[in-house]
């Protein structure tokens, strides 16, 4: 399937069953407002494999923090890198785990809109929900024109909902500013992850949400979530959910309440914490980091990450001490709710 469309012209994608599957869009999928979801990292076992025991813990634990959906194999996710059998497997097993309780969404990034295409029909059939496209990695002549085309025929042609994930500047092609509202008006595209860090992309964002209101924008950048509500975005999407989300939904519940200073400070909080676990403000352990505190929450079996972050003693320590509360700090009550859904590898 992934070869069709490379040796198809565009006219005759047309008629293959890959444009015919587009009549069976997803037209109700509605994303939620005041909501975090969870770009979440991906369990591996000590050698480098899906960990199917730690996906169905990692749902449950995303479950038990209230979070609203899951986005797979992002950039946290480790997508990109994945082999197509650990996506497969990731896929099914989080869909399975979830049982229609939050929104399964995953990335299915590619260099042409056509692989785009057949990366989002292999998880469809897998019952992943809403498909999430990023910049491609590698676009050759890539104008303007051909970038805002690029998405354009992956929104009208998915029969899954599309999620538009900007990177901005993080990435090697960018849409302009300028085409934004071109972009955003496409009625398939029903929320952005905005990751850019950028605050003209951001107003630009706000606009096109204002003109179509059904489009959701969430903020990805999950150390000035208060800014971005407080400028007026849906919600968050955050690649830190997996263990900063109770700590998030208390950031929007005071931005909406109007109390910015209670916000401020639990944003404040809440990076205090995420600089801990990644390793400082350099974040220097980021991907070990994170998952080094999956394994002594009890969800994952183990820290493998395919980027080879290092965990320093000094992460190492005050991840435990978050955990085991001997900080002194409460950063324990943040992480962990009361009663929790499944049973942890380890006691905590």
């Amino acid at each position: 399937m992934r070869m069709l469309s490379f040796y198809l012209s565009a006219d005759d994608l047309f008629k293959t069953p890959l444009h015919r599957a587009s009549s069976a869009r997803v037209k109700s999928h509605q994303v939620q407002r005041d909501c975090v979801w969870s770009a979440t990292p991906t369990p591996f076992t000590a050698k480098g494999g899906v960990d199917v025991p730690s996906v169905h813990r990692m749902v449950a634990h995303h479950l038990d923090l209230g979070v609203s959906g899951l986005m797979l194999a992002g950039t946290c996710g480790e997508g990109p890198w994945l082999r197509e059998r650990d996506r497969e497997l990731l896929a099914r097993t989080a869909v399975e785990a979830a049982r229609g309780k939050l929104t399964i969404a995953m990335q299915v990034s590619d260099n042409s809109w056509g692989r785009v295409l057949d990366n989002v029909e292999a998880v469809a059939a897998l019952g992943v929900e809403l498909a999430v496209v990023a910049a491609p990695s590698h676009f050759i002549n890539g104008t303007t024109k051909r970038l805002v085309a690029h998405y354009a025929e992956v929104a009208r042609r998915s029969p899954l909902p599309i999620g538009l994930y900007d990177r901005g500047n993080h990435s090697p092609y960018v849409v302009p500013e300028s085409h934004l509202p071109e972009l955003l008006s496409e009625p398939n595209i029903v929320v952005v992850k905005d990751s850019a860090q950028q605050p003209s992309r951001r107003q630009c964002y706000i606009t096109a949400r204002d003109a179509r209101p059904e489009l959701k924008i969430y903020s990805g950048s999950e150390f000035d979530c208060d800014e971005y509500l407080e400028a007026g975005y849906d919600g968050l999407l955050l690649g830190g959910g997996i263990f900063n989300a109770l700590m998030a939904q208390t950031i929007i519940k005071a931005v909406r309440a109007g109390d910015m200073p209670r916000a401020r400070a639990a944003q404040a909080r809440m990076n205090d914490l995420m600089y801990r676990v990644y390793g400082g403000t350099k974040i220097a352990c980021w991907m070990t980091g994170l998952k080094e505190l999956m394994v002594q929450l009890g969800v994952f079996s183990s820290n493998f990450n395919l980027f080879e972050y290092p965990l320093t003693p000094e992460c190492l320590a005050q991840i435990k001490a978050a955990v085991s509360g001997s900080d002194g700090l409460g950063y324990r009550e943040d992480l962990l709710v009361t009663r929790r859904s499944f049973t942890p590898l380890i006691a905590v």
